[in-house]
């Protein structure tokens, strides 16, 4: 049986192109499952330093540009198919989505197929130094600056200066990083380590 669907020339939605360069994705990911962090950042090309958990996900790795010791969490899914760029030291938390194309108006205009003319992608950035609380949702096109801090549970719908703390959804500023507050926090985990 599903081989008569498999071959149906009326079968409107294959697209064997596509489907190989899905299936040879899927059998990738399975394959770093038993890896360590840092063997799976290694496997798609990221620089020193950086770690992967098992369960997350890149999509178009080749259009990622990732600085060094970048920690993608737990679930996570980074799509670079619209470029993405993340810098030195930043943290993408356990079940973070960072996006950088969307396919809204694909859906609103009927015409929810793959490569699709409503398709939009847009590069996002994530400066370095900064911290993506999960589960938060990036939406295509942002800039995060540096030195920055998403707030777990918050949704980015417009770029964030560099240092600040941004929280909610849709997310909004709650506090500038200055060298004050950083080392007021510094002190906190300090006093809690003896």
């Amino acid at each position: 049986m599903l081989e008569s669907i498999w071959n149906d020339d009326d079968f409107q939605f294959w697209d064997a192109d596509r489907n190989n360069a899905l299936r040879e994705d899927i059998l990738k990911n399975l394959a770093r499952f038993p890896m360590t962090d840092d063997e799976r950042a290694a496997d798609i090309g990221l620089p020193e330093g950086c770690r992967i958990r098992e369960g997350a996900k890149v999509i178009s790795a080749d259009n990622l540009q990732c600085g060094k010791h970048v920690w993608i969490g737990e679930n996570a899914i980074v799509d670079a198919s619209g470029g993405l760029e993340i810098g030195d030291h930043t943290t993408i938390a356990s079940s973070v989505f960072v996006w950088s194309h969307t396919s809204v108006m694909s859906s609103l205009m009927g015409q929810n197929t793959p490569g699709n003319s409503w398709i939009r992608r847009a590069a996002t950035k994530i400066g370095s130094n900064t911290f993506i609380g999960g589960p938060s949702v990036i939406n295509p096109g942002i800039t995060i600056g540096k030195r920055c801090i998403v707030m777990p549970m918050s949704v980015v719908t417009e770029d964030v200066p560099d240092n600040t703390m941004v929280g909610g959804a849709p997310a909004v500023a709650k506090r500038t990083i200055d060298d004050a507050w950083l080392e007021r926090e510094r002190l906190k985990l300090a006093g809690n380590s003896g």
